[in-house]
């Protein structure tokens, strides 16, 4: 009889020993462990994470909404003035100081700047000599200028008198003579205050530059600006006239005939505000129906359906829009046309409100901006706005905090799970490795009797 000996594989592929299909069977446990364990965290961090997505939508449409209201909030608003002038040449601004009014302008003389100009000589490069120049503009304080090797030249002297301040330019012109090339000096302001006196002293008085500055011809007269407003004679020193006309600065470029200034307030800004406002929170409104609305038939629901928060920010603003404001001429939104539909949202009766702005403005700012003794509609509002806004204690920012604490708390546990699961599955794995081995060990052990009796067998 034939003696063997048997030995056990060793198992490197689980169920290659026993021939059962031992890692499917592990998959399908982990499967089904994600299935009861897992996949309802992850679930509900799908519905937290939809829900922190749409309070950002929510809050893109609070933050317009702020934005417009505080364009409605802002005092200078209702104090905006449109200017229009019927002619040319006279440019105008206006302060909130100006007074609404139409004016008649004319404008028949505009203010220069005195020029001076030396006597020609042929060379740019001539030595003038030496002394001192003296340049004094109006009552200012006057400046002394020196000339020597470094700068007793026209284009030396032309230089040093432009570095020196003193509120004149000088400039080199070619008059096409003989004796073409003067220097010419200019005011740096217009007007009749600004007149220079020029000097020059050397020791020597055959030099160049007595000569030339002894003998300097006025080209252009310092001439002061005139013109009269609504009749009445206004002289200026400047081409910029400010204060003529209170808060009005009028810019002169040209004279002319009479033409009309029509200043008068700006309530086409006034009403694109309100109607930039009223868009923002019907935007609002269809931000809210969206995140709220449910689909009976496809059995969809928005991110926000039945929340709380989005429930009290869309009632106390409602709220606001129809709730009495002051004592004032008006106290109500509808007043100005400006109306509550059945939708919630707002319109506007343009022909209301331009009657409105246009007969009573002062009426309208006090509704939106309110007094020292009361607040306004806007101002309301805006407090509302920042209630729900403020990055710290805002109302939404509350929420978002909660729901992101809720996905922390949720990914903690979906972690802890899927320890577990990881834990069992590897228990698992290492008992079915040993029945793996159990089992190719009785397949090893069954195959030795085998061959043990066959042999018996053969013997006989």
């Amino acid at each position: 009889m034939t003696t063997t000996t048997s030995s056990t594989a060793s198992i490197t592929s689980l169920g290659v020993g026993s021939g059962l299909d031992l890692e499917s069977i592990l998959e399908s446990l982990e499967e089904s462990k994600t299935t009861s364990l897992l996949d309802p965290i992850t679930t509900q961090e799908e519905s937290v994470e939809a829900e922190i997505s749409a309070y950002g939508t929510l809050t893109s449409a609070l933050d317009a909404l702020q934005t417009a209201a505080e364009a409605l909030a802002d005092a200078s608003l209702y104090e905006s003035l449109s200017t229009s002038i019927s002619g040319s040449g006279v440019a105008v601004s206006t302060s909130s100081d100006a007074v609404a009014g139409s004016y008649s302008i004319e404008v028949t003389q505009l203010a220069q700047a005195q020029s001076l100009a030396t006597d020609g000589i042929s060379d740019t490069s001539s030595t003038l000599g030496t002394g001192t120049l003296t340049l004094q503009v109006g009552d200012s304080d006057a400046v002394s200028i020196t000339l020597d090797s470094s700068n007793n030249t026209l284009e030396g002297l032309r230089d040093a008198i432009n570095a020196a301040d003193a509120g004149v330019t000088a400039t080199l012109v070619n008059d096409g003579s003989d004796t073409p090339y003067r220097l010419v000096l200019t005011s740096d302001s217009t007007g009749t205050e600004s007149e220079m006196t020029v000097s020059y002293s050397s020791s020597d008085s055959s030099d160049l530059a007595t000569s030339l500055f002894g003998n300097m011809t006025e080209t252009v007269a310092a001439q002061d600006a005139e013109l009269t407003i609504n009749g009445i004679a206004i002289t200026s020193q400047s081409n910029t006239v400010e204060e003529a006309l209170q808060g009005v600065t009028l810019t002169l470029s040209a004279t002319g005939s009479s033409q009309t200034l029509t200043i008068e307030r700006d309530t086409d800004t006034i009403l694109d505000a309100i109607t930039s406002f009223v868009d923002a929170y019907n935007d609002f409104v269809a931000t809210v129906d969206e995140l709220t609305a449910y689909d009976a038939d496809a059995g969809t629901a928005g991110e926000l359906l039945g929340d709380s928060t989005t429930r009290r920010i869309s009632t106390e603003l409602a709220s606001d829009l129809y709730s009495e404001i002051g004592s004032g001429t008006f106290t109500y939104l509808s007043q100005l046309g400006i109306g509550l539909e059945s939708d919630g949202t707002l319109s506007i009766d343009e022909d209301t409100l331009q009657s409105a702005l246009d007969d009573n403005i002062d009426a309208v700012s006090e509704f939106f901006i309110g007094t020292d003794e009361s607040s306004g509609f806007i101002t309301r509002m805006t407090d509302d706005l920042d209630n729900y806004l403020d990055e710290d204690t805002g109302l939404i920012t509350a929420k978002t905090d909660s729901l992101d604490s809720k996905l922390d708390q949720l990914e903690e546990r979906y972690e802890e799970k899927q320890a577990l699961i990881d834990s069992e599955m590897e228990r698992w794995r290492e008992e079915f490795t040993e029945l793996d081995t159990l089992i190719s060990t009785l397949n090893s052990t069954a195959d030795y009797l085998t061959t043990q009796f066959e042999a018996l067998n053969s013997d006989d």
